[in-house]
């Protein structure tokens, strides 16, 4: 890009924090329209919640606010790049969506479309679109080069079917051709993928792998969307409703940059706010499975004991690995409970505020926003604070 093509993308900045939602949705529409097999790719719930156009107008304005150098960028492509090689996204789908971006920012600015600031987006994205490919065929490779990788989808089959509370059933997915499984990093996810006669298409949904790696399958954990009609329950309510043990479904390999560090004995703090916990418990098992005795603290919120998954699993490792230190709270207890209400950081200070610890939080947006802002605030280092939002990204705490 020159630099004067660079001033225009720059330029278009305070168009893009004002409309960059709107602008993201007109792309979306446009594909659609022109490339309705791409439905079968994108995840058509985040279409209609509007998360996906949200999370694409923030990348876009991002990119365009570090024009001038989108290496600062690389943690963010990277977590997009795992996003990307986990649904199989290649470099012709970046030419599509390509073409459909252009025009749609000259279909939406209309006559402040001129010829030489399309010229510049036009070069941004080629930048854009070669930074993301090359990094996500270094993911590929990474992917098949380990022991059973793989990279596109694999079928799997569904050995085991088990309900962990009254709203959450794990399923224990072995490859359907009876070897092993690729290895993968605690706190990572893989997708899944079904046909729903509902849309008539494919979709894909990711999951966090709920175990710690074991070489034979993946465990997934999925809660019930009580009452989803739209497609952002459909897979997983499928899943709960029609896919019994036996039955085959397709996997992407595991993917996602919130894992464990494990290269540290540093204590671990885990925040977790409902299915938000499924994640870390794959860290959680990792950890008291391994001859390192780390200090571990657990702080997991839901509404009751009824929709507590795998309370029995945990009191079973606190019984069993003595630094193991927990804490639930439940906002709607039927039974008296250890905490009553919400998570409370502040409730249990003492326990949680440790010098030199690692944090991981996972839930809903609100919740993480919460919890980061009150370790912030209580002198926590924003470097020791890892989390994971579901769903397309819309926090951006530690940037």
């Amino acid at each position: 890009m020159t630099q004067e093509q660079k001033q225009l993308v720059t330029a278009t900045v305070p168009v893009l924090r004002e409309h960059g939602v709107l602008l993201t949705t007109h792309f979306y529409n446009r594909m659609f329209t022109h490339n309705p097999e791409l439905k079968h790719v994108f995840n058509m719930g985040n279409q209609q919640n509007g998360k996906q156009q949200t999370a694409l107008a923030m990348a876009v304005l991002a990119y365009a606010e570090h024009i001038e150098n989108p290496a600062v960028l690389m943690p963010v492509v990277n977590s997009i790049g795992h996003k990307h090689t986990s649904l199989d996204i290649r470099p012709e789908h970046y030419a599509i969506v390509g073409n459909h971006l252009l025009a749609s920012i000259s279909e939406v600015l209309g006559d402040a479309a001129t010829p030489e600031l399309m010229d510049a987006w036009a070069a941004a994205y080629q930048q854009l679109a070669a930074i993301m490919t090359g990094h996500e065929q270094g993911l590929y490779a990474k992917q098949v080069s380990k022991n059973a990788g793989w990279t596109g989808w694999k079928p799997f089959i569904v050995q085991q079917k088990v309900k962990e509370s009254s709203e959450i059933t794990s399923f224990y997915l072995y490859p359907a051709d009876g070897g092993a499984v690729a290895d993968f990093l605690p706190g990572q996810y893989i997708s899944l993928r079904l046909f729903l006669p509902e849309l008539n298409l494919l979709q894909p949904r990711q999951y966090s792998i709920s175990c710690a790696p074991n070489g034979k399958y993946y465990r997934i954990s999925v809660k019930r969307e009580a009452g989803a009609v739209h497609p952002d329950g459909l897979i997983s309510n499928r899943l709960h409703d029609h896919i019994q043990e036996g039955d085959r479904v397709e996997l992407s390999a595991p993917a996602g940059t919130f894992t464990l560090n494990e290269n540290t004995s540093r204590p671990k703090v885990f925040i977790s706010g409902g299915v938000g916990q499924t994640p870390l418990m794959a860290m959680l098992e990792a950890l008291t499975g391994a001859p390192a005795n780390t200090p571990i603290t657990w702080v997991h919120g839901c509404r009751n004991e009824a929709v507590h998954a795998f309370k029995n699993q945990l009191n079973e490792l606190a019984d069993t690995y003595s630094q193991l230190n927990h804490h639930i709270f439940y906002d709607q207890p039927e039974v008296p409970a250890q905490h009553t209400g919400w998570v409370d950081l502040a409730a249990i200070r003492e326990d949680v505020l440790q010098a030199d610890a690692d944090y991981y939080i996972c839930g809903p947006a609100p919740f993480i926003a919460r919890h980061y802002g009150f370790l912030v605030e209580n002198g926590v280092d924003t470097g020791s604070i890892h989390f994971e939002e579901f769903g397309p990204a819309s926090l951006q705490l530690n940037n």
